[in-house]
């Protein structure tokens, strides 16, 4: 297999004017024994002829003697097999191959000019209003200081947060980036990036337990009360519980639905209910004492955390500068740790449970 490599850069003081010398790797052209091998630069160069209408003007933007042009034009259509034009000493006229090829040139102009934009864009200082929406509890207990540290690096940046739980429209009310938790919808506009995966369990108070028993296999659960999320359509969600091979899967009596996972937090601290929690969220009441793993030994499915974004072509440096702060935010050790903490907590309690019932 032999591989070629696009030639291009753009000078400084004129974006729009490329040369030929200067490697930048960006397309490379499988070849075999059936196939024609054809240099990328070249059909740049093509594309470039005939919009000057000239060889002489097109050299002299390229920075290119006329005769190096020439030549390299006369060994594409040689690769080619076919003229891609006719030459008079007053004008340049396409064959119709040439005209064939130049639409695939133009594509190739267009794929370079698109990556050299890029990257102005990427270099550019990060300015303009960013709108995100993020939800209520994951701003507050997860994102806070991530949102303090952004606005005193990006200080051109005007942030604009909306902490509602509803999922906003990105496209029609102009968002240019949101935090969502769980199962993504269907939407071909819209691109993702994963940034965490939480575990979650069901946890209540020590009051709760103490009043009305602590639930041994998950059918018993639907004789005590629950502290569901509401789901979209503002029903409880069931809960799915799985352990080894084993599976349950129903909604016990619901004594309060919310879309708030920080309220339904505080309901279970003081003795409302059971309800189901990421474990990252929950550690620290775990500590305290205030909440009490319920079926420590069954799991639920895990939590996926992900920003959504437009599926423009060229993002915005702002967006772009936000989502590499999520990507260091959650790939830091401290973050790392404190998941892992987790981790370790759950997996100690599940061990805990099954020694419990081996002596039991």
């Amino acid at each position: 297999m032999q591989v070629r490599w696009l030639q291009c850069s753009y000078p400084k003081n004129n974006p729009e004017v490329f040369k030929t010398d200067n490697i930048v790797p960006l397309v490379k052209l499988k070849t075999s024994p059936a196939m024609i091998s054809i240099e990328p630069n070249d059909l740049l160069l093509f594309a470039r002829v005939v919009e000057d209408g000239s060889f002489t003007r097109a050299g002299e933007r390229l920075g290119l003697p006329k005769s190096t042009v020439s030549r390299r034009l006369a060994g594409l259509e040689a690769q080619l097999g076919e003229r891609l034009m006719l030459r008079t000493t007053r004008k340049l006229t396409l064959t119709d191959f040439g005209h064939n090829v130049l639409e695939h040139a133009r594509q190739v102009m267009s794929e370079v000019q698109a990556a050299a934009e890029l990257a102005q864009h990427r270099q550019a200082e990060p300015s303009g209003q960013l709108r995100i929406s993020i939800p209520n509890d994951f701003a507050n207990v997860v994102l806070g200081q991530l949102l303090a540290d952004f606005t005193v690096k990006y200080p051109r940046i005007a942030l604009q947060v909306d902490v509602s739980p509803r999922r906003v429209d990105l496209i029609s009310e102009n968002f240019d980036l949101a935090i969502r938790m769980g199962t993504l919808d269907d939407d071909a506009a819209i691109a993702a990036r994963r940034l965490a995966v939480f575990s979650s369990s069901l946890y209540a108070s020590p009051l709760y337990l103490r009043q009305h028993g602590t639930p041994h296999e998950p059918g018993d659960l639907m004789r005590h009360a629950a502290l569901q999320l509401a789901a979209p359509q503002r029903e409880a969600r069931p809960w799915l519980l799985t352990r080894e091979h084993a599976t349950w899967q129903d909604t016990p009596p619901c004594r309060t639905t919310a879309n708030s996972p920080e309220l339904l937090l505080r309901l279970a601290r003081a003795g409302a209910g059971i309800t189901a929690v990421a474990d990252h969220f929950v550690e620290p009441y775990v500590a305290s004492g205030e909440l009490k793993p319920v079926l420590p030994d069954w799991c639920l499915p895990p939590i996926e955390a992900w920003a959504v974004f437009p599926g423009r072509r060229l993002m915005p440096a702002r967006t772009r500068a936000f989502l590499d702060a999520l990507d260091a935010e959650f790939s830091a050790p401290r973050c790392q740790a404190a998941r892992a903490r987790a981790a370790q907590s759950r997996q100690e309690r599940i061990e805990a449970a099954r020694l419990e019932k081996r002596e039991a």
